[in-house]
């Protein structure tokens, strides 16, 4: 079974996601914040971004918006793999 709506959902946040990362770690640098804020703030950058982007896709703003909240809970959790090394384990 295909779900053509979800497909697009993922594609999209996945175009997303890049912009949303940029747009997060310009507001990492100049405003300063508690770490434990950042996905929250990524999800708002990431719905407004998804929201703004009509004039780029067809889809429809419940849509956009799933990609968007899709996008910034991503490009946040990706810059923390990537670029936050992280030592020790979960149970001491």
């Amino acid at each position: 079974m295909v779900n053509e709506a979800l497909n697009n959902v993922l594609a999209f946040a996945s175009v997303l996601a890049v912009f949303v990362l940029a747009l997060v770690q310009l507001v990492k640098t100049t405003v300063t914040l508690p770490r434990n804020l950042v996905p929250a703030v990524g999800l708002v950058i990431g719905l407004f971004v998804g929201a703004v982007a009509y004039p780029f896709t067809d889809m429809n703003l419940i849509l956009r918006l799933w990609a968007g909240g899709l996008a910034g809970l991503s490009a946040t959790g990706l810059f923390e793999l990537a670029f936050n090394k992280r030592e020790g384990s979960t149970k001491d």
